[in-house]
Protein backbone atom coordinates (compact mmCIF):
# COMPACT_ATOMS: atom_id res chain seq x y z
CA UNK A 1 0.00 0.00 0.00
CA UNK A 2 1.56 3.68 -0.87
CA UNK A 3 1.48 6.09 2.32
CA UNK A 4 0.60 9.22 1.28
CA UNK A 5 3.13 10.66 3.98
CA UNK A 6 6.33 10.60 1.19
CA UNK A 7 4.68 13.56 -0.42
CA UNK A 8 5.74 15.39 2.85
CA UNK A 9 9.02 14.45 1.85
CA UNK A 10 8.63 16.13 -1.52
CA UNK A 11 8.15 19.84 0.18
CA UNK A 12 11.77 20.04 0.99
CA UNK A 13 12.61 18.01 -1.98
CA UNK A 14 11.07 20.59 -4.65
CA UNK A 15 12.90 23.64 -2.88
CA UNK A 16 16.36 21.48 -3.32
CA UNK A 17 15.81 20.95 -6.97
CA UNK A 18 13.72 24.63 -8.14
CA UNK A 19 17.08 25.91 -9.87
CA UNK A 20 18.04 22.35 -11.57
CA UNK A 21 14.63 21.72 -13.00
CA UNK A 22 13.91 25.05 -14.16
CA UNK A 23 13.12 24.19 -17.97
CA UNK A 24 10.39 20.97 -17.17
CA UNK A 25 8.85 22.91 -14.34
CA UNK A 26 8.39 26.57 -14.87
CA UNK A 27 10.39 27.53 -18.18
CA UNK A 28 8.80 29.14 -21.36
CA UNK A 29 7.15 26.39 -23.08
CA UNK A 30 5.88 27.61 -26.67
CA UNK A 31 3.25 26.66 -28.41
CA UNK A 32 3.01 27.05 -32.54
CA UNK A 33 -0.25 29.79 -31.86
CA UNK A 34 0.86 33.55 -32.21
CA UNK A 35 -0.50 36.10 -29.95
CA UNK A 36 1.01 38.79 -27.69
CA UNK A 37 3.27 36.39 -25.59
CA UNK A 38 6.46 36.88 -24.25
CA UNK A 39 8.95 34.85 -26.64
CA UNK A 40 9.59 36.78 -29.68
CA UNK A 41 8.92 34.41 -32.63
CA UNK A 42 9.38 36.33 -36.10
CA UNK A 43 8.13 39.17 -38.34
CA UNK A 44 5.64 39.24 -41.14
CA UNK A 45 4.38 42.04 -43.38
CA UNK A 46 1.57 44.48 -41.62
CA UNK A 47 -2.24 43.59 -42.95
CA UNK A 48 -5.19 45.97 -42.91
CA UNK A 49 -6.82 44.80 -39.48
CA UNK A 50 -3.87 44.15 -37.67
CA UNK A 51 -2.87 45.38 -34.16
CA UNK A 52 -0.79 48.43 -34.84
CA UNK A 53 0.84 48.47 -31.35
CA UNK A 54 2.37 45.55 -33.18
CA UNK A 55 3.87 47.24 -35.80
CA UNK A 56 8.06 47.67 -35.20
CA UNK A 57 9.02 50.74 -35.93
CA UNK A 58 12.69 50.92 -35.67
CA UNK A 59 12.19 48.15 -38.97
CA UNK A 60 10.14 50.46 -40.84
CA UNK A 61 12.97 52.92 -40.28
CA UNK A 62 14.99 50.86 -42.06
CA UNK A 63 13.17 49.31 -44.54
CA UNK A 64 9.69 51.79 -45.15
CA UNK A 65 7.77 48.93 -44.83
CA UNK A 66 5.62 47.75 -42.17
CA UNK A 67 6.21 44.57 -40.37
CA UNK A 68 4.12 42.78 -37.12
CA UNK A 69 6.10 41.51 -34.59
CA UNK A 70 5.13 37.94 -33.93
CA UNK A 71 5.48 36.32 -30.12
CA UNK A 72 4.89 33.00 -29.26
CA UNK A 73 2.33 32.12 -27.08
CA UNK A 74 3.07 31.22 -23.57
CA UNK A 75 1.45 27.75 -22.35
CA UNK A 76 0.98 25.82 -19.03
CA UNK A 77 2.41 22.37 -19.64
CA UNK A 78 0.97 20.00 -19.02
CA UNK A 79 2.36 16.45 -17.72
CA UNK A 80 1.22 12.94 -18.53
CA UNK A 81 1.84 10.04 -16.26
CA UNK A 82 1.77 6.73 -18.44
CA UNK A 83 1.84 3.74 -15.57
CA UNK A 84 1.81 0.15 -16.15
CA UNK A 85 -0.22 -1.97 -15.02
CA UNK A 86 0.05 -5.13 -16.22
CA UNK A 87 0.80 -8.35 -14.30
CA UNK A 88 4.64 -8.36 -14.76
CA UNK A 89 4.29 -4.80 -12.51
CA UNK A 90 3.19 -7.16 -9.45
CA UNK A 91 6.37 -8.09 -8.27
CA UNK A 92 8.39 -7.57 -5.32
CA UNK A 93 8.38 -7.83 -1.55
CA UNK A 94 6.13 -4.32 0.76
CA UNK A 95 9.50 -2.51 0.40
CA UNK A 96 10.40 -3.52 -2.89
CA UNK A 97 7.39 -3.40 -5.27
CA UNK A 98 7.53 -2.68 -8.72
CA UNK A 99 4.41 -1.18 -9.01
CA UNK A 100 4.26 0.73 -5.74
CA UNK A 101 7.47 2.30 -6.17
CA UNK A 102 6.37 3.02 -9.77
CA UNK A 103 3.57 4.49 -8.75
CA UNK A 104 5.43 6.71 -6.20
CA UNK A 105 7.21 8.03 -9.18
CA UNK A 106 4.68 9.38 -11.40
CA UNK A 107 2.97 10.88 -7.97
CA UNK A 108 5.93 12.08 -7.13
CA UNK A 109 5.36 14.06 -10.76
CA UNK A 110 1.89 14.82 -10.40
CA UNK A 111 2.40 16.48 -6.47
CA UNK A 112 5.26 18.88 -7.94
CA UNK A 113 3.35 19.82 -11.28
CA UNK A 114 0.35 20.39 -8.83
CA UNK A 115 2.70 22.46 -6.89
CA UNK A 116 3.84 24.98 -9.55
CA UNK A 117 -0.08 25.67 -10.90
CA UNK A 118 0.57 23.36 -14.26
CA UNK A 119 -1.31 20.55 -15.19
CA UNK A 120 -1.24 16.93 -14.71
CA UNK A 121 -2.76 13.73 -16.42
CA UNK A 122 -2.72 10.51 -15.12
CA UNK A 123 -3.03 6.45 -16.50
CA UNK A 124 -2.87 3.18 -16.05
CA UNK A 125 -2.22 1.05 -18.78
CA UNK A 126 -2.12 -2.45 -19.94
CA UNK A 127 -4.03 -3.33 -23.61
CA UNK A 128 -5.13 -0.05 -23.46
CA UNK A 129 -4.93 3.49 -21.11
CA UNK A 130 -7.42 4.14 -18.25
CA UNK A 131 -7.57 7.55 -17.12
CA UNK A 132 -7.82 7.94 -13.55
CA UNK A 133 -7.33 11.45 -13.09
CA UNK A 134 -10.66 13.85 -12.90
CA UNK A 135 -8.48 17.14 -14.43
CA UNK A 136 -7.94 19.02 -11.26
CA UNK A 137 -4.82 18.44 -10.97
CA UNK A 138 -4.48 19.76 -6.95
CA UNK A 139 -2.81 18.67 -4.04
CA UNK A 140 -6.07 16.72 -3.23
CA UNK A 141 -6.18 15.25 -6.32
CA UNK A 142 -2.79 13.34 -5.76
CA UNK A 143 -4.19 12.27 -2.41
CA UNK A 144 -7.24 10.73 -4.63
CA UNK A 145 -5.15 9.14 -6.74
CA UNK A 146 -3.09 7.24 -4.15
CA UNK A 147 -6.35 5.63 -3.37
CA UNK A 148 -7.53 4.86 -6.52
CA UNK A 149 -3.82 2.93 -7.14
CA UNK A 150 -3.84 1.43 -3.76
CA UNK A 151 -7.05 -0.08 -5.31
CA UNK A 152 -5.91 -0.96 -9.18
CA UNK A 153 -5.38 -4.51 -10.08
CA UNK A 154 -2.48 -5.66 -11.43
CA UNK A 155 -3.21 -8.39 -14.61
CA UNK A 156 -2.99 -9.04 -17.97
CA UNK A 157 -0.19 -8.42 -20.38
CA UNK A 158 1.16 -4.87 -21.22
CA UNK A 159 0.06 -4.15 -25.01
CA UNK A 160 2.69 -0.96 -25.52
CA UNK A 161 2.05 -0.07 -29.07
CA UNK A 162 -1.85 0.25 -28.49
CA UNK A 163 -1.92 1.60 -25.43
CA UNK A 164 0.56 4.14 -25.94
CA UNK A 165 -0.01 5.09 -29.71
CA UNK A 166 -4.26 5.44 -28.51
CA UNK A 167 -2.86 7.93 -25.75
CA UNK A 168 -0.25 9.60 -28.27
CA UNK A 169 -3.53 10.50 -29.95
CA UNK A 170 -5.39 12.12 -27.31
CA UNK A 171 -2.64 14.25 -26.50
CA UNK A 172 -3.85 17.95 -27.92
CA UNK A 173 -0.26 20.21 -27.53
CA UNK A 174 3.13 19.58 -27.20
CA UNK A 175 3.80 18.46 -23.20
CA UNK A 176 5.91 16.31 -21.02
CA UNK A 177 5.07 12.18 -20.80
CA UNK A 178 6.35 10.24 -18.70
CA UNK A 179 6.02 6.48 -18.88
CA UNK A 180 6.46 4.00 -16.02
CA UNK A 181 6.87 0.09 -16.89
CA UNK A 182 9.31 -2.63 -16.81
CA UNK A 183 8.72 -2.56 -20.37
CA UNK A 184 8.69 -6.37 -20.11
CA UNK A 185 6.77 -7.58 -22.99
CA UNK A 186 6.84 -6.92 -26.73
CA UNK A 187 9.73 -4.35 -27.42
CA UNK A 188 9.04 -3.35 -31.02
CA UNK A 189 5.66 -2.66 -30.09
CA UNK A 190 6.92 -0.17 -26.94
CA UNK A 191 9.14 1.20 -29.83
CA UNK A 192 6.78 1.95 -32.25
CA UNK A 193 4.36 2.91 -29.35
CA UNK A 194 7.32 5.55 -27.91
CA UNK A 195 7.68 6.53 -31.44
CA UNK A 196 3.93 7.98 -31.53
CA UNK A 197 4.47 10.30 -28.06
CA UNK A 198 7.81 11.18 -29.49
CA UNK A 199 6.41 15.28 -30.76
CA UNK A 200 6.42 15.44 -27.05
CA UNK A 201 9.46 15.60 -24.25
CA UNK A 202 9.20 11.62 -23.63
CA UNK A 203 10.94 10.62 -20.66
CA UNK A 204 10.92 6.21 -20.17
CA UNK A 205 11.00 5.34 -16.75
CA UNK A 206 12.02 1.41 -16.43
CA UNK A 207 11.36 0.23 -13.22
CA UNK A 208 12.74 -3.52 -12.48
CA UNK A 209 13.26 -5.36 -8.90
CA UNK A 210 16.73 -6.33 -7.30
CA UNK A 211 15.73 -10.15 -7.83
CA UNK A 212 15.03 -9.87 -11.72
CA UNK A 213 18.14 -8.01 -12.23
CA UNK A 214 20.12 -10.12 -10.20
CA UNK A 215 18.39 -13.26 -8.66
CA UNK A 216 19.14 -13.83 -5.08
CA UNK A 217 18.35 -17.68 -5.53
CA UNK A 218 21.09 -20.23 -6.34
CA UNK A 219 20.50 -24.47 -6.37
CA UNK A 220 17.10 -26.03 -7.69
CA UNK A 221 14.44 -22.77 -8.19
CA UNK A 222 11.32 -22.97 -9.89
CA UNK A 223 10.71 -19.73 -11.55
CA UNK A 224 6.99 -18.25 -12.22
CA UNK A 225 6.40 -16.04 -15.82
CA UNK A 226 3.52 -13.55 -13.45
CA UNK A 227 1.77 -13.03 -17.00
CA UNK A 228 1.25 -16.54 -17.61
CA UNK A 229 0.46 -20.17 -16.21
CA UNK A 230 4.16 -20.96 -17.10
CA UNK A 231 6.61 -22.24 -14.56
CA UNK A 232 9.94 -23.69 -14.97
CA UNK A 233 12.02 -25.28 -12.61
CA UNK A 234 15.98 -25.17 -13.03
CA UNK A 235 19.08 -25.68 -11.20
CA UNK A 236 20.55 -21.93 -10.84
CA UNK A 237 23.61 -20.75 -10.53
CA UNK A 238 26.85 -21.04 -12.45
CA UNK A 239 26.89 -20.71 -16.11
CA UNK A 240 23.06 -20.44 -16.40
CA UNK A 241 23.32 -17.96 -13.99
CA UNK A 242 25.89 -15.88 -16.02
CA UNK A 243 23.63 -16.09 -19.02
CA UNK A 244 20.75 -14.93 -16.85
CA UNK A 245 23.10 -11.82 -15.84
CA UNK A 246 23.99 -11.06 -19.69
CA UNK A 247 20.63 -11.56 -20.88
CA UNK A 248 18.82 -8.92 -18.38
CA UNK A 249 21.85 -6.58 -19.30
CA UNK A 250 20.95 -7.03 -23.05
CA UNK A 251 17.58 -6.68 -22.32
CA UNK A 252 18.16 -3.03 -20.58
CA UNK A 253 20.49 -2.62 -23.26
CA UNK A 254 18.43 -2.89 -25.73
CA UNK A 255 15.99 -0.74 -23.89
CA UNK A 256 18.08 2.57 -23.66
CA UNK A 257 19.33 2.22 -27.13
CA UNK A 258 15.78 2.19 -28.94
CA UNK A 259 14.69 5.41 -26.58
CA UNK A 260 18.05 6.69 -27.63
CA UNK A 261 17.48 6.23 -31.35
CA UNK A 262 13.80 8.32 -30.43
CA UNK A 263 15.37 11.13 -28.56
CA UNK A 264 13.19 9.67 -25.43
CA UNK A 265 15.03 9.83 -22.39
CA UNK A 266 15.62 6.39 -20.49
CA UNK A 267 16.16 5.87 -16.82
CA UNK A 268 16.91 2.53 -15.07
CA UNK A 269 15.11 3.02 -11.47
CA UNK A 270 15.78 -0.21 -9.28
CA UNK A 271 13.17 -0.84 -6.39
CA UNK A 272 16.19 -1.36 -3.77
CA UNK A 273 16.87 2.06 -4.03
CA UNK A 274 16.37 5.36 -1.90
CA UNK A 275 12.75 6.81 -3.14
CA UNK A 276 13.99 10.15 -3.00
CA UNK A 277 17.65 9.31 -4.74
CA UNK A 278 15.98 7.55 -7.57
CA UNK A 279 12.93 10.25 -7.78
CA UNK A 280 15.95 12.96 -8.18
CA UNK A 281 17.92 10.85 -11.34
CA UNK A 282 14.86 10.64 -12.65
CA UNK A 283 13.29 14.59 -12.11
CA UNK A 284 17.01 16.11 -12.99
CA UNK A 285 17.59 13.68 -15.48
Amino acid sequence: MIDPDFLDELDRFEASLDQQTTAIKKGERESPSVGEGLTFSDYRRYAPGDDTRLIDWRLYARTEEFFIKQFEEERNLTVHILLDASASMDFGDETEHKFEFGAKLGLGYAYLVAEEHDDFRFSLFRERHDRIDTGKSTRGEVLALIDRLNEAELDREADFETALSEYAASIRSRSLVVVVTDCIGDLDGLETGLASLARNEVVLVQVLSPDELDPDVAGDTIFEDLESDLSRRTYFGGRLAETYRDRVDTFVDDVSNRAQDLQVAHRLVATDEDFFDAFAAVWIG
